[in-house]
């Protein structure tokens, strides 16, 4: 079974930077794409950034030019760099790995943007 467990949120201000991490339970980590999706209050989730099995990239327009997603297939990990930050980035974070018809989620990592 995987888990996924998310860390690195916080309280910053705005113009500021955040990591999140999410480590990886499982096997086969590499066969996952790896996701960053996020919820503000009141609102539905939305995707952030992906990458997939061979590292290729996509991002929401919101994301694109201050966030960069990575993974460490070594570490089991996946990492949200988030650049720029405005209070509309607040929200959950939540890590997502997909393989085929399997959706696994992390608990989140609350990010909170202000001043």
């Amino acid at each position: 079974q995987v888990q996924l467990v998310e860390s690195g949120g916080g309280l910053v201000q705005p113009g500021g930077s955040l990591r999140l991490a999410c480590e990886f339970s499982g096997n086969m980590f590499f066969l996952y794409v790896m996701a960053w999706y996020r919820q503000a209050p009141g609102k539905e989730r939305d995707l952030v950034a992906l990458i997939t099995q061979g590292g290729s990239t996509d991002y929401a327009d919101f994301a694109k030019g201050r966030f960069t997603i990575s993974r460490d297939n070594a570490k089991n990990a996946v990492y949200l760099q988030m650049n720029n930050l405005t209070p509309e980035d607040t929200g959950v974070y939540y890590c997502s790995a997909i393989r085929d018809a399997d959706t696994y989620w992390g608990q989140g990592a609350q990010v909170t943007v202000s001043s």
